[in-house]
């Protein structure tokens, strides 16, 4: 892709997700997020009535007195968004390629965080990590952030979300909304995914395509899994195949939904037959009621 191709994709996507934000999500994102970041602003004496939860032991034991730590309201929140740039992103049978989708989610939150005054990062990867951008204000930012989606070429094809994990827990000592975009093709980061959801609000966004559900009853096709490059022959015209094929999704589906729910995460489901701005609407209006 050429540098005027990008540029005209680019401005597609900015005018794209820029109308989403302002005619669909406007105030949704706000009321979702706005408020439930809490830094520390100060200790003092113990009053009746205060939450026990926020005792400072270590200024008790060294007062004598019983002293509780104050939080306030962050005004300013920092939006990280992990965004999964593996070989297996970029397949799609429908009307787009999964990398297509998460890089207009991504835009969508993007455009809301910056109309609302917040900071927006990105941190692509495969089975590591392969770009960092850090939060910044600013349309300029933002742009950055969507044109490194739009043009980037990953130089690995698996996936290690356990690396992209770690690296955020490292690199943003700052309470984050962290948005993961991906097909979640790896299995092994539950603890990684535990450890970061305790300092960051992390939020997974797992996007699928109709044919990783439901092998189509073509007779014999011969597959390459992009991320290993391992090959077969698979029969599609056996019902028992086929069948199995659409537990094995569904297996990992479950497994996806439950790890998340053990570290006290959020999850959003896109396909890419899917209308995504339903389903985003749904997860805001859900997490303003909280």
């Amino acid at each position: 892709m050429d540098a005027s191709e990008i540029i005209k994709k680019v401005r597609k996507l900015e005018i794209k997700t820029k109308g989403l934000t302002k005619h669909i999500f406007s105030g949704e994102y706000h009321s979702a997020f706005k408020g439930r970041g809490m830094s520390f602003s100060e200790v003092r004496e113990y009053e009746y009535g205060d939450d026990v939860r926020n005792i400072d032991w270590n200024v008790t034991a060294r007062t004598g007195g019983p002293h509780i730590k104050v939080f306030e309201e962050e005004r300013e929140l920092t939006v990280m968004l992990l965004v999964d740039v593996s070989a297996s992103s970029y397949f799609g049978t429908i009307s787009a390629f999964k990398s297509d989708l998460m890089t207009e989610i991504a835009g969508v939150i993007a455009f809301s965080a910056i109309s609302n005054n917040d900071k927006v990062g990105a941190i692509l990867f495969s089975d590591h990590v392969e770009k960092y951008l850090p939060p910044k204000k600013g349309n300029q930012n933002m742009l950055r952030i969507i044109r490194e989606l739009v043009n980037f070429t990953p130089k690995k094809c698996q996936t290690n979300l356990s690396e992209a994990l770690i690296y955020l827990s490292n690199i943003e000592k700052k309470r984050s909304i962290s948005f993961i975009l991906s097909d979640f093709y790896d299995s092994n980061y539950e603890q990684a995914l535990s450890i970061t959801a305790k300092k960051h609000d992390v939020i997974g966004i797992k996007i699928t395509d109709q044919k990783e559900r439901e092998l189509p009853d073509v007779g014999l096709i011969h597959a390459v899994d992009a991320e290993t490059g391992i090959k077969r022959i698979i029969d599609t015209s056996d019902r028992t195949v086929r069948a199995h094929w659409l537990k094995a999704f569904v297996r990992k589906d479950i497994a996806f939904k439950e790890t998340f729910s053990r570290s006290k995460a959020d999850t959003i489901h896109v396909s890419t037959e899917d209308d995504y701005i339903k389903a985003l609407q749904v997860f805001f209006k859900r997490r303003s009621k909280r």
